[in-house]
């Protein structure tokens, strides 16, 4: 093992004598090191995959696992009275992304890696991401997050492109971060920065000149789009981002060979959600420049170009008044009418134009019409999508759509964060499920093994215990470790209902009060972050934190009922609440989750979901069957219909149950307005009452009563650890290696 040389080498001591922060960088230079040695780009024809965010979580454990040295590290750095997972603790997480949109790139990666197929992710260097949400005074706070250190995983190459927008130019830098397959070779994740950025621009909150693009460009993912020139720096940021992917796809796919007249049989690209999809006239006007015909330049960049659709919501699919484009990036405007004109020409359907009457241009449009592969998410979401979302682009297109159901990369979210798990499976089928997902498959000839349940629970246990201390130590929480845990971790957006959890906890509240007391102590915990222009999310944050407030401070109610929501949701922190989970919340409204990705790292880890049919859930509920998943809620179909006719009025179901009223009148009581903000809970009050856009109300009495039910089965141990292992021997579909593996073969043809 070479990381006594490089301690020796950096530091002068042995390993037992270096700090935790000097072997963290000594095993981030010995990692590298090891990676680098595994590049190759082997394969005439590269994919490059282009995304806004990658939300990829500490690096050092995962790539040692990758490489086959995680049980030497660890062992080593023991016998040297060293503790590998506080040596993690060093490691800042990279602020890259913000939900399951960046997780589900950065396992992609990982999964291209490890199946050893020509592949990079291209995206840009946010100096502080998304955000570091702090709670004060029972609201979200946004503050930023610096992750970029002196040393770091990021590696500073010589590739610089000068980039044009509309009246001047900036100068790009290409930083490049290692990503280790499994067993396999080393491919990278491109991120794009500007050398002029200034970190100073930011004062103590998240707010800066949104107008001095030289300096702000790469500072925040996602920057606070309440604003026009919010809104207009996403363009700004989406066009640097594709514009440098699209001169480094040329300048590679040159030096492998190509003469650009046969590009698409070079590179494959993968806009990732419509943030990308300038990359479309981008490398057309690119290819022109280089002495192509437009008429050729177009069937070049249609035959290289894949969308994936990541969204049911039409308000997500991004939009941009052209007035914008004219000011960013007026170079691409010729482009853009001309593939309106052409749509326009062909078609008589105003619905499947480019650019709409509001001299708006769709992004999304734009990539159907112009690449060669719409993919969806979840059997659900693409039925959607070809039924009715995009069902006018479908009828158009029918060969052109086809789903790809998302997966993790269940090495990061078993091996790594859950090893007892991992070694006790390795005990009773071999490890070959490491590689093939599958093998987990094996584990279900064990479902009536008493030993290997009970096993089972006890590794539960240890993994509630250990989040316990966890959240003692970091964020001053305390946590019942003989409570049932149930979990709802997901971006706080009011179509994933956290909402309908909050009232549940309500509900609860006022049963406790009334002497019906459960069974086992219950502890709800939420973990997420609210878009900071998110008016009602943040709302929906502040009940939660309040909640939180009243029951802790309740002698009464206490002892049965814990409410949590933990600080600054990130990938650190999902890897200690997954495997702790007993239940976890997937109650999404049918029809608007495109397919979650949270929902297969619970059931890897043995958590039992309750669920609406939406998204992946549907996949789950077939491989797992009808007892060891608990589904309510009304169907995507009548939920569609709903709004079809607009006949959902939430104010009848407040005056018709008596539950849902009290629960929503609480939010506006004495007992909350004492400690909460009086604007805030009003807002959420009078939203739920009038508008409840996301139909929280018709489901409520199912989800209460389907809770009530899964805590009472919870009590019978046996029968819940048989689910328990249901859930995990199924869920090598969900994994990533599977979704990449189809991705190459229907679309990518690496």
């Amino acid at each position: 093992m070479k990381l006594q040389e490089i301690v020796t080498n950096r530091y002068n001591k042995s390993i037992a004598d270096c700090t935790n922060e000097e072997i963290y960088f000594a095993l981030l230079e010995m990692t590298k090191g090891m990676a680098k040695a595994k590049e190759s780009n082997e394969g005439k024809r590269k994919l490059y995959y282009i995304s806004a965010e990658f939300l990829i979580g500490k690096l050092l454990s995962n790539n040692l696992i990758n490489l086959g040295i995680y049980d030497d590290v660890k062992k080593l750095l023991a016998e040297n009275g060293k503790n590998l997972c506080e040596i993690e603790e060093v490691e800042p997480e990279p602020s890259l992304g913000n939900g399951g949109l960046g997780r589900l790139a950065a396992c992609f990666l990982d999964s291209i890696a490890t199946l050893g197929l020509n592949g990079d992710g291209v995206g840009l260097n946010y100096h502080y991401g998304l955000f570091k949400q702090v709670f004060e005074n029972n609201l979200q706070h946004e503050t930023p997050n610096p992750w970029i250190e002196k040393e770091s995983w990021l590696t500073k190459t010589d590739v610089t492109y000068p980039i044009q927008f509309g009246g001047f130019t900036l100068q790009s830098r290409l930083y490049d971060i290692d990503v280790t397959g499994y067993d396999n070779r080393t491919t990278k994740l491109h991120l794009f920065d500007v050398e002029t950025v200034d970190e100073g621009l930011v004062g103590d909150g998240i707010d800066f000149d949104k107008e001095n693009i030289a300096k702000n460009l790469t500072l925040f993912l996602y920057p606070d789009d309440s604003d026009d020139a919010g809104r207009i720096l996403r363009v700004y940021q989406q066009y640097f981002m594709v514009s440098n992917a699209a001169r480094l796809i040329i300048d590679e796919a040159i030096a492998r060979g190509s003469n650009l007249h046969d590009l698409h049989e070079y590179a494959v690209i993968q806009i990732n959600d419509t943030h990308p999809s300038m990359v479309i006239p981008e490398l057309i006007r690119l290819l022109m420049e280089r002495g192509i015909l437009m008429d050729e330049a177009i069937e070049i960049v249609t035959k290289t170009c894949a969308y994936t659709n990541h969204t049911i919501l039409a308000e997500a699919l991004e939009k941009w008044p052209i007035s914008f484009l004219e000011k960013a990036v007026p170079q691409l405007l010729p482009i853009i009418y001309e593939l309106n004109s052409r749509v326009a020409k062909k078609f008589d359907d105003k619905s499947v134009a480019i650019i709409d009457d509001e001299n708006r241009v769709h992004m999304a449009h734009m990539d159907i019409h112009y690449g060669y592969s719409v993919n969806g998410v979840a059997y659900l979401h693409t039925e959607i999508l070809k039924d009715t979302e995009l069902n006018n682009f479908y009828k158009i297109y029918p060969e052109k759509f086809n789903n790809k159901t998302n997966g993790i990369t269940f090495r990061r979210w078993l091996l790594h964060c859950n090893p007892e798990l991992t070694q006790f499976f390795e005990s009773l089928i071999g490890p070959g499920f490491k590689k093939d997902a599958t093998e987990l498959e094996k584990l279900g000839q064990f479902v009536d093994d008493e030993a290997v349940l009970q096993k089972l629970l006890d590794v539960k246990a240890g993994k509630k215990a250990e989040l316990k201390n966890y959240l003692a130590k970091t964020q001053g929480i305390e946590l019942d470790e003989n409570s049932i845990y149930d979990i709802q971790i997901k971006r706080l957006h009011e179509y994933k209902r956290q909402q309908m959890n909050a009232l549940y906890v309500i509900h609860k509240y006022f049963e406790i009060k009334a002497g019906k007391k459960p069974a086992r102590p219950i502890t709800v915990l939420f973990g997420a972050k609210a878009a900071p222009a998110y008016i009602i999310a943040k709302d929906i944050i502040h009940l939660i934190l309040c909640l939180q407030e009243l029951i802790s401070k309740d002698p009464e109610v206490s002892p049965y009922l814990k409410v949590v929501m933990v600080e600054n949701y990130n990938v650190t922190l999902a890897e200690k609440l997954i495997p702790a989970a007993d239940i976890h919340e997937q109650i999404s409204l049918a029809s608007k989750e495109a397919s979650g990705t949270s929902n297969m790292k619970f059931m890897l880890n043995g958590a039992v979901a309750i669920g609406t049919m939406d998204g992946a859930n549907v996949e789950m509920h077939q491989f797992v069957g009808d007892d060891n998943i608990y589904i309510f809620g009304e169907s995507s179909e009548a939920v569609i219909e709903h709004y079809a006719k607009a006949d959902y009025v939430s104010k009848k179901y407040y005056e018709n149950d008596e539950n849902i009223k009290k629960a929503i009148d609480f939010i506006v009581s004495d007992e909350l307005m004492a400690i909460g903000c009086k604007e805030n809970l009003e807002r959420l009050y009078n939203e739920l009452l009038n508008k409840d856009w996301f139909m929280t109300l018709p489901d409520f009495e199912e989800y209460v009563a389907t809770k009530e039910r899964i805590y009472a089965d919870y009590e019978d141990r046996m029968a819940w650890a048989k689910k328990m292992l249901i859930n995990i021997s199924k869920a090598g579909f969900f994994s990533s290696d599977r979704t990449i593996a189809q991705y190459n073969e229907d679309i990518w043809h690496l």
